[in-house]
């Protein structure tokens, strides 16, 4: 009976230290992984424009500011056709009416206000894909100086419609990116790469190219330059053998 706990008693010494070696060997030879992250980026010019201006009229009478406004609409509305823009694509907003008073005041003391007028605006919006076009409208604008209308121009908004392919191609390009990098560095190590274990893509950045933007961690989107440059990501992590 003794021998038998005695034989009982030195396996389990025997299993005991084969598990406490082995989580030993474990902790010391962690899997080989490698993490990498490569970039891909691309320049484009945007395709479509977007660009909105207004204009406004006064008057003491309501139904006199009124007037002018839509004679002032007529003459923007035939100076940007006249320009070559599609009629369909101008789209007037709905006129913006505002009571104009003055504040009134006695030894610093406010005591009322006098009404001075109403104040009329009218807002457009031009959306086309005739990018030079629009630009070349938006810059010549003034002119309707000449024609009695006082129109404020903002400055255009540009985009690009084929985005969700140019992201593709560009996670492909931070894919493969990324791939070389890892083989290089495993054949630095005198390893190879094994399977790809994890990919996560990173944030995607519009900006406007040459313009020294900063990337931001939620994500870039100019809109203010035609040319651009998107940029994207991949952060890859390999098994290494």
């Amino acid at each position: 009976m003794k021998h038998i706990s005695a034989f009982i008693f030195g396996a389990a010494i025997v299993i005991a230290a084969y598990f406490l070696g082995n989580a030993y060997i474990q902790r010391a030879n962690p899997p080989q992984m490698i993490s990498v992250t490569g970039l891909g980026n691309e320049n484009f010019t945007s395709d479509l424009i977007v660009w909105e201006g207004q204009f406004s009229t006064n008057s003491t009478i309501l139904k006199t500011a009124f007037d002018q406004l839509n004679r002032d609409k007529e003459i923007v509305r035939q100076y940007l056709t006249s320009k070559g823009i599609d009629a369909n694509s101008i789209i007037f907003n709905s006129v913006q009416t505002t009571e104009m008073r003055d504040n009134q005041y006695e030894n610093g003391n406010y005591v009322g206000s006098m009404f001075r007028g109403y104040q009329l605006i009218q807002t457009l919006k031009i959306e086309s894909e005739d990018v030079a076009l629009i630009e070349g409208v938006s810059r010549e604008i003034t002119e309707l100086l000449n024609k009695g209308v006082q129109f404020n121009s903002s400055p255009p908004r540009y985009y690009y419609t084929k985005l969700a392919d140019l992201k593709i191609e560009m996670i492909s390009k931070a894919t493969e990116d990324a791939r070389i990098r890892a083989e290089k560095i495993a054949e630095n190590a005198g390893s190879n790469l094994g399977d790809l274990v994890s990919a996560n893509m990173g944030v995607f950045q519009i900006t406007g190219q040459n313009s020294g933007e900063d990337y931001s961690w939620g994500g870039a989107y100019n809109t203010s330059s035609k040319n651009k440059t998107a940029s994207i990501t991949m952060r890859l992590e390999y098994k290494v053998k």
